[in-house]
């Protein structure tokens, strides 16, 4: 097989993937015009139409997902063996991207990749913050946590925290002017500051449970954020009642800037897992990833 042919195999497989030519082409380092250009020529050469264009949308034709389904893990199989002679560097080099919530990375990633970075300095890693449930293929994402009842059932997952306590919290003048609930149904006449939900455009539903109970209160309030610090400060500044992980506001209420509320309602959340794709090789960098975590302190 000539150069041409494979790097256009390399075009078309990014093509089908992304199942659209602008993302393919910013993968792939070129414009948009040229990857439609050697695409047609790829259809030319093979005599066969192996992608279905409209104004909208791309999608391999039955000959394309053939063509893709038996090239396809060829490539990937060419791509682990190259990234498994990194074993033979003295250190393991490579990017790693995790898409993360607030909480998880601030307590668990960020210590975990600090001590892996200063032993192995040729590793990059990025994290991305969200609170939509990524699609971590789709987004060219190697992992992804979230809490364990969170991660899809194709997925392999790796728990790295312990379940933790979320709590309603408040400060003293808030609840001086507002007396703080006896039950969750309470909830619903208090000043709620919220998290906003990307993926379904909604904000959390808080969960309560208590004597095997178990219940969700979709609270109202003038202040939705989605941002974890952001909601602490709204917070302390008595503009309302919210629901955080315990030790995110273990400080202010030992100092008694918030107080709890509902103590006796609140509940344990399963703790965070790594989760990622079933793959028969990972990258040296993603297998030292995942030992950090695991030989977190």
């Amino acid at each position: 097989m000539n150069r041409e042919n494979i790097s256009d195999l390399i075009a078309f497989l990014a093509v089908a993937r992304e199942r659209n030519f602008t993302r393919a082409a910013a993968q792939l380092g070129i414009s948009q015009p040229a990857l439609s250009r050697t695409i047609r020529s790829l259809e030319t050469r093979l005599g066969v139409r192996l992608l279905m264009r409209s104004t909208r949308s791309v999608a391999p034709t039955e000959a394309g997902d053939r063509l893709a389904q038996t090239v396809g893990p060829l490539f990937q199989e060419i791509d682990a063996g190259l990234n498994a002679l990194s074993d033979h560097r003295e250190s393991p080099t490579g990017s790693i991207r995790i898409t993360s919530v607030e909480h998880a990375s601030d307590t668990i990633l960020v210590p975990a990749v600090a001590r892996m970075v200063a032993q192995y300095p040729d590793i990059r890693v990025e994290i991305i913050n969200d609170y939509g449930l990524a699609d971590i293929v789709a987004d060219r994402f190697d992992a992804g946590v979230r809490l364990g009842e969170q991660v899809a059932k194709d997925m392999i997952a790796l728990r790295i925290g312990p379940d933790f306590p979320q709590v309603v919290v408040a400060t003293p003048s808030y609840f001086a002017r507002h007396p703080a609930p006896l039950t969750p149904h309470e909830l619903t006449g208090h000043a709620c500051i919220n998290m906003r939900l990307p993926t379904s455009g909604g904000v959390w539903s808080w969960p309560f449970v208590k004597d095997g109970r178990e219940l969700r209160v979709r609270t109202e309030g003038a202040l939705t954020f989605n941002s974890l610090p952001m909601i602490i400060s709204a917070t302390l500044e008595g503009l309302g009642i919210t629901y955080l992980p315990e030790d995110l506001v273990r400080e202010h209420l030992v100092a008694g800037r918030l107080v709890r509320a509902l103590s006796d309602w609140s509940t344990m959340m399963t703790g965070y897992h790594l989760y990622y794709p079933s793959r028969h090789q990972h990258a040296p960098a993603f297998a030292v990833f995942i030992e950090a975590l695991r030989n977190r302190a």
